[in-house]
């Protein structure tokens, strides 16, 4: 029996015989490399045509919960456009083929969201090769645990910041001319922002920043027909 969202199943059990082994990778890590594989929603999303026509970027597209949006948004019937470092170039093209096979018109845009002109000129292709933006979403993120404050240098801090919090305002702010009415803006926080674990206090103050940068941007923008959130 094929298995997808809509199979009724325990999700106990679902995992249950799965025991991955610890696994270490220089970063930022390819997906290609993983044992075992993680689960995108390759075998088991199944589209009901619900994004039809939408258009959508994705930042950090080529892996994790940026890749599994992906494949979803794609088999939905939207267009889709990744973002992602260059070095991560197998797992992109990988998912890129995914979203192909579902009938999408994609677009494959790798840099680094540490550059403010990589995040314009990402939205500007974006809008090129799609035909125009309804969908964003402030998925990539940068997370790297140090055990004591005094490990985290200046430079992760700063990458930290960049990655999580600068490149979701320079990318969003970006994207504001080309979003219609009807737009969504999807921005990825973690229970971080509640509950901050003592080895991720960069990562986690970023969380927290993105709650209210997303809070305060939903007010601003609910007028004009933009959900944020």
């Amino acid at each position: 029996m094929s298995r997808d969202q809509y199979t009724f199943t325990n999700p106990v059990e679902l995992y249950a015989g799965i025991q991955p082994q610890k696994q270490h990778m220089r970063e930022p890590g390819l997906d290609a490399d993983l044992t075992p594989k993680a689960d995108l929603g390759e075998e088991s999303y199944r589209g009901t045509g619900r994004l039809t026509g939408r258009k959508a970027l994705i930042t950090g597209g080529d892996s994790g919960i940026g890749a599994a949006t992906a494949i979803a948004f794609a088999r939905e019937g939207a267009d889709v456009a990744i973002s992602y470092l260059p070095e991560e170039e197998e797992d992109a093209s990988r998912i890129a083929g995914i979203l192909r096979e579902a009938g999408a018109t994609v677009a494959t845009i790798p840099g680094d969201l540490r550059d403010p002109e990589y995040c314009r000129t990402l939205v500007a292709e974006a809008v090129a090769a799609l035909g125009g933006l309804d969908i964003l979403v402030n998925n990539g993120g940068k997370q790297v645990f140090q055990e004591s404050l005094t490990d985290v240098t200046d430079e992760q801090f700063d990458d930290t910041f960049k990655t999580n919090v600068y490149a979701m305002f320079w990318i969003t702010k970006a994207a504001l001319p080309h979003l219609p009415a009807g737009s969504t803006i999807i921005n990825t926080t973690s229970i971080q922002a509640y509950s901050p674990s003592d080895i991720l206090v960069d990562y986690a103050s970023t969380k927290s920043t993105i709650n209210a940068f997303t809070k305060g941007l939903a007010q601003q923008l609910a007028p004009k027909g933009i959900r944020v959130n």
